[in-house]
């Protein structure tokens, strides 16, 4: 279909099932897909696995999913300032697949681009490769699940641990731009896991600050092949994750 704008958020995320995985774009609050987020926390999925760098902050973002206890499973780099997101990781409610920053950009690319699996130097000698890490704990705060040792194997003298690549049920992301036919043009450091995130999901879901008929083929930062779905929500406010203030 040439033509993928979707008229709201709410229709864009209409029929995201339950218990699905889903990839989302941004790091912190920035480049965040909330309005997307909004939308998805309205109609209600729940059981939901995210990919994600983090899962926002209390009261904004993917804190909102959590919040109404939606999410099942993370799969992301760290907690940050989020109190519930350690709450319930700590309490049982919520597993958690910690990986390195750079490491989950790329499964999420590789995934993308049909990479099963890739090596990485990222983790080698740590519990990341030889497991241990608890991914799971019980409501009494004793371990339930730990993650497991990964392979690893050596190349040219040097040993790699073995990373498999993301392929997500759906991905919600931001861009400043999207043109009718799905290309997105992303602002400053939105561009960081959005464009990973589009490319990892099966059905990718797009919310852009501006549409436009068409960007010049030369603009384009992620060609509209990896996006099914594209929504205008206009200009879009970042969040503020902490703020420090004198006295």
């Amino acid at each position: 279909m040439l033509d993928k704008t979707v008229a709201t958020v709410d229709a864009a995320v209409a029929d995201i099932p339950n218990g699905v995985s889903i990839a989302v774009g941004g790091f912190g609050l920035v480049g965040i897909p909330a309005r997307l987020i909004d939308a998805l926390r309205a109609q209600g999925a729940s059981e939901l696995t995210i990919i994600s760098n983090n899962l926002g902050t209390d009261g904004f973002g993917l804190g909102l999913l959590l919040e109404d206890k939606k999410i099942v499973r993370s799969i992301g780099s760290y907690i940050g300032s989020n109190k519930e997101y350690a709450r319930q990781y700590l309490s049982g409610e919520l597993a958690v697949e910690f990986t390195p920053q750079g490491t989950l950009a790329e499964r999420m690319r590789a995934g993308g681009a049909g990479i099963p699996a890739f090596y990485t130097k990222a983790g080698v000698g740590t519990q990341l490769a030889e497991g241990g890490i608890p991914t799971r704990y019980n409501s009494d705060g004793t371990i339930a699940e730990y993650s497991k040792p990964k392979e690893t194997r050596e190349f040219n003298g040097e040993v790699y641990v073995m990373e498999e690549g993301i392929r997500a049920d759906y991905a919600l992301v931001h861009a400043n731009k999207g043109d009718r036919y799905g290309n997105l043009v992303f602002s400053k450091t939105a561009q960081n896991f959005n464009p990973d995130a589009a490319k990892c999901g099966k059905v990718t879901i797009a919310q852009v600050e501006e549409l436009v008929d068409e960007i010049p083929a030369d603009e384009i930062e992620l060609p509209g092949i990896y996006v099914d779905k594209v929504v205008e929500v206009g200009p879009q406010e970042t969040g503020i994750e902490n703020r420090t203030v004198s006295k």
